[in-house]
């Protein structure tokens, strides 16, 4: 069901983000972290598929987003590249990958966009990386800024909170927004603020803000897809809703899988050669 709820059904482009914006059209953003999700994802209408470092969290079981690796996010990325037909495919840029100096931080640029295949990469941070942000996109590689809760800088922060409440860390957002769109990134994540001062940023910046607790008055939203579907049971923060009960679901088709074996109903004559 290719391009369900949406007309144009050619590729999804940063130009085309940038259009979207421009007309008032909301950008709908998930995750995806496999073949088989990307190839979903994607059918649904999707406008824009994050490779996500979260996949460290709910692919790999780790508690913060830190260990996972170039390697592992280049994996994830061509996974999802190979399925899908319509959406922008964006790969998160891995802690460590682009932190030490832009030299670095191209190479693994270069790394992640010839070996996945992805359309552009995201980069958590504002000033203090946006020399690394130019030699990039000189490089010419599209790049997708991230504020606000930074979950790569999580030990700095000591906590999941929302961000950017107090007026000093708020102008400084502000500040690194404007900078982002200047050095010529295509859009932004901003991630748990308050709603106020996400409009303010999305109102002032000519690029597509996208929020993850951020409030509707941004260009786009974003979730984790294991989350909105209901996958995982233990995370529930504010901005999420649940689309589905996928691990209920599961868990019942699953079982009734175990007994019907153990049971001998399953396979049936009808089910065997």
């Amino acid at each position: 069901m290719a391009g369900y709820l949406v007309e144009d059904t050619r590729k999804v482009t940063t130009r085309r983000l940038i259009e979207m914006k421009q007309q008032g059209k909301k950008i709908a953003m998930l995750t995806a972290y496999d073949y088989t999700m990307g190839q979903i994802v994607d059918g649904a209408g999707v406008d824009v598929i994050l490779v996500g470092d979260s996949a460290s969290n709910v692919m790999a079981g780790n508690t913060t987003t830190l260990p996972i690796t170039l390697d592992q996010m280049i994996y994830h990325a061509t996974s999802v590249v190979h399925g899908v037909k319509r959406a922008l495919v964006v790969c998160d840029m891995p802690f460590g990958s682009y932190q030490v100096n832009s030299a670095e931080g191209v190479t693994n640029a270069i790394r992640i966009m010839k070996e996945s295949g992805c359309d552009a990469l995201k980069l958590e941070g504002g000033v203090e990386i946006i020399e690394t942000v130019k030699t990039i996109l000189a490089a010419g590689i599209p790049i997708m800024g991230h504020l606000g809760l930074m979950p790569q800088s999580i030990n700095k922060y000591g906590t999941y909170a929302v961000r950017a409440k107090e007026e000093d860390e708020a102008e400084k957002l502000l500040s690194d927004a404007r900078a982002l769109e200047e050095a010529g990134c295509f859009a932004i994540v901003l991630e748990k603020i308050p709603a106020t001062l996400a409009a303010k940023v999305a109102s002032e910046l000519k690029i597509p803000v996208i929020g993850i607790g951020a409030g509707g008055d941004v260009d786009g939203q974003v979730l984790v897809v294991n989350d909105m579907l209901g996958m995982n049971k233990g995370f529930s923060p504010k901005f999420l809703r649940r689309y589905a009960d996928l691990n209920a679901v599961m868990t019942d088709a699953i079982g009734q899988y175990v007994s019907d074996v153990k049971s001998r109903d399953f396979p049936n004559i009808e089910e065997q050669y």
